[in-house]
């Protein structure tokens, strides 16, 4: 973990949401390696927590344009519950107090609706929208195409959600338009190509097969210092 992100860490901590310390840094890392050609997409905000890394990463870095896609309306879960949901004012009091309101652009829309007049070119999209396979499916389908070549798409819980693991699978893992692809907890990730190498499709299925092992190590009732050799071992060997 990078040590200039001690005091981001700090900050998200305290915001509601669901990031590990581990995604916060590799989306902070992500955002700030990003090059100008192309502005960095986020498909579901909630309050913030994700939004603040992706920021003080884009400040510490090119400064790249941040659009927060993001209807403010609760997960399938709220909305089958009948339970009213409004997010945009928690996440605007968020990203202000952590001063990246002046990088992120918030869209109110669904991913769906803010794909069909959104022009830019991506370089950087983290996927983290509603998690059933047909709305993940859509997001993939929608925004892959807007992404430039040697851009990242990273997608958030692709570990537990049945949906988003079936998606990522199939079209990231198991793709000719993706290499060197990777993950930091439940965060996959990876870059955008026109076409990958025989080489480059054997590392992302091995990949593949580590996550898989991962998941289920993570399962099994282990003590905590087995799991924390099998992590480094994973991310060494990635």
């Amino acid at each position: 973990m990078t040590k200039d992100i001690t005091e981001l860490l700090k900050t998200v901590r305290k915001l509601e949401g669901w990031l590990t310390d581990k995604e916060a840094d590799i989306l902070y890392r992500l955002a700030k390696s990003c090059p100008n050609n192309g502005v960095i997409v986020e498909i579901g905000s909630w309050k913030g927590k994700s939004t603040v890394c992706l920021g003080e990463g884009s400040k510490d870095g090119n400064k790249i344009e941040i659009y927060a896609i993001d209807p403010h309306t609760g997960s399938s879960r709220h909305k089958d519950s009948h339970e009213k949901i409004w997010t945009f004012n928690e996440f605007k009091k968020n990203i202000e107090d952590a001063q990246v309101d002046d990088i992120v652009e918030p869209i109110v829309k669904t991913s769906e609706d803010a794909s069909k007049d959104f022009n830019k070119p991506v370089a950087f999209i983290f996927i983290d929208g509603a998690h059933d396979y047909d709305f993940i499916r859509l997001d993939f389908d929608v925004w892959f195409p807007k992404v430039v070549e040697g851009g990242v798409m990273a997608f958030h819980d692709t570990i537990g959600w049945p949906g988003v693991k079936k998606v990522v699978a199939k079209s990231v893992y198991k793709s000719k338009y993706f290499k060197d692809v990777k993950f930091i907890d439940s965060i996959t990730y990876a870059k955008k190509v026109k076409q990958n190498s025989l080489k480059d499709r054997i590392k992302n299925r091995y990949v593949l097969f580590l996550k898989n092992m991962y998941e289920f190590a993570t399962k099994l009732h282990l003590p905590k210092f087995i799991k924390k050799i099998g992590k480094k071992i994973v991310k060494k060997i990635q």
